[in-house]
């Protein structure tokens, strides 16, 4: 059997949670390694929306957290260009925080200052008045692809179905 046919069987393994974490991350790596980045992110996507999974923003906080500084500060700022500075706001209220970061750009060092739960309210409130930043959040990780492991095994396993499904 190849890896594309042990995939299924992963999948059905991890999401039971009888896939250790250590053969899920093997097995991504080799698939990570032959996907482009646009089948990255379109599995990334499909496991963001999935609701096998938990919460987009909350596997988006998770990311955040594993980031390097330049990372938060890339992620970051596209949640805020999706929200704009009124929805920044309205997500954080007036004041401390929502004033720094409704200022446009975040720095590294300013990302570095900012909470995972922070992240989780901002890219939720993104999702619900843009979409699409789902899709762009999947894009920018699937630039990192050694960084997604950080989604969890389950999330992995779907990623990589979904990764399946578009080579068959």
């Amino acid at each position: 059997m190849g890896l594309l046919d042990n995939l299924g069987d992963l999948l059905k393994q991890a999401t039971s949670g009888n896939a250790t974490e250590a053969d899920v991350h093997k097995t991504y790596d080799q698939v990570a390694t032959g996907a482009s980045q646009g089948q990255l992110a379109d599995g990334l996507a499909h496991a963001f929306n999935s609701d096998r999974t938990p919460p987009f923003e909350q596997m988006l906080s998770g990311l955040f957290t594993q980031s390097s500084p330049d990372q938060k500060a890339g992620i970051l700022n596209q949640i805020l260009g999706s929200l704009g500075s009124g929805g920044v706001t309205q997500a954080l209220g007036a004041g401390g925080l929502a004033g720094a970061l409704a200022g446009g750009t975040v720095t590294p060092q300013q990302a570095q200052q900012i909470p995972p739960n922070t992240v989780e309210m901002l890219a939720q409130q993104a999702a619900k008045k843009d979409p699409s930043i789902v899709d762009a959040a999947a894009g920018f990780y699937a630039q990192h692809p050694t960084l997604i492991k950080a989604i969890g095994a389950g999330a992995l396993a779907l990623l990589m179905s979904k990764i399946s499904q578009g080579r068959r």
